[in-house]
């Protein structure tokens, strides 16, 4: 029988093609873990600190590895989105798996690392107050999984959205991204990884106060209109030396001094996109003023 030489039953770069879709996947499912991590993580410091002699060291070590965990996942969800549109091999289940490992790595785990680091063990269990900082870290993951739904219907079917309702811009991104949100959490407990009741109760009610706002403000910035930048263009020219430096530059400090430069660039981000915002309605309303302003008559005479 003879052979056909042109026939290539499994080509090599269709066999290639297929292993770059695996990569973005791949970052997706460490996204997951690291969520996962910083959930157990987070409860076995706060079952340290319900014991009868806490070690508000070791409670500490097992909050800062839980934030850490929301850092490295917050690194892996934005390498496997931009990797698939560098690599072109975006897929409809990639987006719908990116959204859940939002969920649990920057809905639920930063809604129970606030809770166990900061108002779960300093307030007293049934009080009023208790129950509020409870009910907020729920309406904080109830607000980030509608802020991911609609990012995903806007994207995936911006035609049935409702007349109004903000068009999907590539450069920006509508109401406060999860990620964001998760982080400035986890930025704030890596910066102080003592649990909050080691400041005492008069100081401990006090930043639990703080918190509880703080919780509050990033719920209503998540399912907001606001507009933050994507940047999901910064990067995509890897011919430029300069993004190269800079983020180096950037990698080694948050290397060196991660408790600051963490907690900087998550506060930058959030304050860029206020005021932004902010700009924009000064901007608009000096248009406005302006249009008002009639302007002279052309060729009127003001004598006889």
């Amino acid at each position: 029988m003879e052979h056909d030489d042109h026939e290539t039953p499994n080509p090599p770069r269709r066999g290639l093609r297929k292993g770059l879709y695996l990569i973005p996947s791949v970052f997706t499912a460490a996204n997951i873990g690291m969520g996962f991590f910083s959930v157990m993580a987070s409860l076995r410091g706060f079952q340290i600190l319900g014991s009868g002699n806490p070690d508000i060291s070791a409670a500490a070590s097992h909050f800062d590895s839980a934030a850490v965990a929301i850092g490295w996942a917050l690194l892996f969800d934005m390498l496997d989105g931009r990797i698939a549109r560098l690599t072109k091999t975006t897929t409809e289940i990639g987006i719908q798996l990116d959204s859940i490992a939002d969920v649990v790595t920057f809905g639920i785990a930063p809604a129970v690392l606030a809770y166990v680091w900061g108002y779960g063990a300093s307030l007293t269990e049934g009080s009023d107050l208790h129950r509020l900082a409870w009910f907020l870290s729920f309406m904080y993951l109830l607000c980030g999984a509608f802020r991911l739904a609609r990012f995903n219907v806007q994207s995936s079917r911006p035609r049935i959205l409702a007349e109004g309702t903000p068009k999907v811009d590539k450069k920006n991104y509508v109401g406060l991204p999860i990620p964001v949100a998760g982080g400035l959490i986890a930025a704030l407990v890596h910066f102080s990884p003592v649990p909050l009741t080691y400041f005492g109760p008069e100081r401990a009610r006090i930043y639990t106060g703080l918190l509880m706002v703080l919780v509050g403000v990033l719920s209503v910035m998540m399912v907001s209109t606001l507009r933050f930048s994507s940047f999901k263009t910064v990067g995509t020219n890897v011919r430029s030396m300069r993004m190269i430096i800079l983020a180096l530059a950037v990698g080694m400090l948050i290397f060196l001094y991660s408790q600051y430069v963490l907690l900087a660039i998550v506060v930058t981000y959030i304050l860029h996109g206020l005021l932004t915002r902010v700009a924009a309605v000064f901007w608009r309303r000096g248009e406005s003023a302006e249009a008002k302003i009639e302007p002279n008559p052309v060729g009127r005479s003001s004598g006889n």
